[in-house]
């Protein structure tokens, strides 16, 4: 869905909906900034540690994803433990399987570990991807958090390999601190920030064609987009 265009150097604010990781590669060669919208669980997880207290999220690919787009989370482990580095704090992972060991939930993401590895951060803790609660897990205040999941941390993934100017999450699922239209609305206010910051478009990417939660949750993302008066800047 395109609600605009970009006129020689004059920036007009553009607003488009997409899907999977090559949506969203898509989306960063086309310069806009990108919002993955994966309700359940990835962008809800990191809605909550945002609440929490994080002060930087990232998204990544596990191992042994086949997809038709280029992901580095090996590039992306590295970039968080450096930022941790830099904000003089540690590292936490929440990644899948949900139910099982931390030697378990280490297992597929061996590349993501190597780049934290290679940065020198200590990793704090390695807990599940669950959305909301997640946050009853560990403290997040002050920390730099780390999501690799199949859907959403691999559409982050690839939008950030492919240049996107900034990648962010979105959702419409409550967590601890915020319910009712209030998750989506804060999304969408993140995303004109920076779309404003950047001269840029927005482009909602839903983790999953399949995933009828994400695709429905784009679609009211970019509604309150509307409302905000992005189009109209």
């Amino acid at each position: 869905m395109l609600l605009g265009k970009k006129l020689n150097e004059e920036w007009v604010p553009t607003l488009n909906i997409t899907s999977n990781a090559s949506g969203a590669a898509k989306a960063a060669r086309k310069g806009d900034i990108v919002v993955i919208v994966d309700v359940i669980d990835m962008s809800t997880t990191i809605e909550a540690v945002l609440d929490a207290g994080a002060i930087e999220v990232f998204g990544a690919s596990p191992d042994h994803i086949s997809v038709p787009v280029q992901v580095n989370p090996e590039k992306i482990g590295y970039y968080a433990g450096k930022n941790a580095l830099k904000n003089d704090t540690k590292l936490i992972i929440a990644t899948e399987p949900r139910l099982g060991s931390e030697e378990e939930r280490k297992e597929n993401i061996q590349l993501a570990l190597n780049g934290v590895k290679r940065a020198g951060v200590e990793i704090e803790a390695i807990v599940p991807n669950l959305g909301a609660e997640v946050v009853k897990l560990a403290n997040f205040e002050g920390k730099v958090v780390l999501v690799i999941s199949d859907s959403g941390g691999v559409a982050y993934d690839t939008a950030y390999n492919y240049g996107a100017p900034e990648v962010i999450t979105g959702t419409v699922a409550r967590t601890l601190k915020k319910s009712g239209v209030l998750p989506a609305k804060e999304s969408a206010q993140r995303a004109i920030r920076l779309a404003q910051k950047f001269k840029t478009g927005i482009t909602l990417v839903a983790a999953s064609s399949n995933s009828y939660e994400d695709v429905l949750a784009a679609e009211h993302i970019s509604k309150l987009i509307i409302e905000e008066g992005f189009l109209e800047i």
